[in-house]
């Protein structure tokens, strides 16, 4: 099986059924999402877009108004989701800032009750790392819940390492670094390699050598996505057919992995 193992709600929902099947993938882990870059017609319509993932991953809104956003995206998965339930699994948002008690109700009433798989995707600003801390400890008590954590700009090596620090202190937690830690791939893999529950996510790399290395070194942990809209699940699956080092290895980066991770 096919799985593209981070992607973000496209509207309409008709269009990114039909991308999955061009590409060949037969179930997407999907996350929620406020921008839509995919509905944009020229540079000025795509820069709105664009502007509203910039606030995010700046952590520039009121901790009210991301809540009030995250129950209207969160809403709008499950409704996705429930409508087409053999091509899309969830994971769910949680916000930062709130009391451990908050935390792991809003993961009880928003995340296990909605049936999805895992928490994120969480962009925290640089410097704010150990706020993620209350979630690697809900996940902990309440199933051990991968955490997806976008690890490319804003984040800077020392994020990085605070981040793994955390997943260090929590070792039955997975821990996914989204985009491999961008630049710092070379990092992302060492410490991939050296911590069990760490996983490399292969979307939005700007150099094969990334995930080419990423294969080699953890073919196991290391997992195949597009983040569409902003990458192409074909491209994207093209590229590891192409550097994949035979066709079990294929299987398991674009599939097996993931599903070993989540048990399903």
């Amino acid at each position: 099986m096919i799985i593209d193992s981070h992607a973000h709600v496209m509207l309409p929902i008709e269009k990114q059924i039909l991308t999955m099947e061009e590409a060949g993938v037969d179930k997407t882990i999907l996350f929620s999402t406020t921008p839509h870059p995919e509905k944009a017609n020229d540079l000025k319509s795509l820069e709105k877009e664009l502007s509203l993932l910039n606030n995010i991953l700046a952590n520039n809104n009121v901790i009210d108004e991301r809540i009030k956003n995250i129950k209207r995206t969160t809403k709008e998965l499950k409704e996705v989701i429930d409508k087409n339930p053999t091509k899309f699994i969830g994971f769910g948002q949680v916000p930062l800032s709130l009391t451990y008690n908050e935390t792991a109700d809003w993961i009880n009433n928003n995340v296990v009750k909605n049936n999805f798989y895992g928490l994120g995707e969480f962009s925290p600003a640089s410097g704010e790392v150990k706020s993620l801390e209350v979630i690697f400890n809900g996940s902990n008590e309440l199933g051990h819940l991968p955490l997806w954590v976008h690890t490319f700009h804003p984040l800077n090596l020392y994020d990085i390492k605070e981040l793994v620090e955390l997943a260090k202190k929590y070792p039955k937690v997975p821990l996914i670094l989204g985009h491999m830690g961008g630049i710092h791939w070379i990092d992302a893999i060492k410490f991939a390699k050296e911590n069990s529950n760490v996983y490399l996510d292969l979307s939005a790399v700007y150099t094969t050598f990334a995930p080419t290395m990423a294969i080699k070194e953890l073919p196991e942990r290391t997992l195949f996505s597009s983040d569409a809209p902003y990458g192409s699940p074909k491209i994207l699956r093209n590229m590891i057919e192409m550097i994949s080092p035979n066709r079990r290895v294929f299987e398991k980066v674009m599939g097996e992995n993931i599903l070993n991770l989540l048990q399903i």
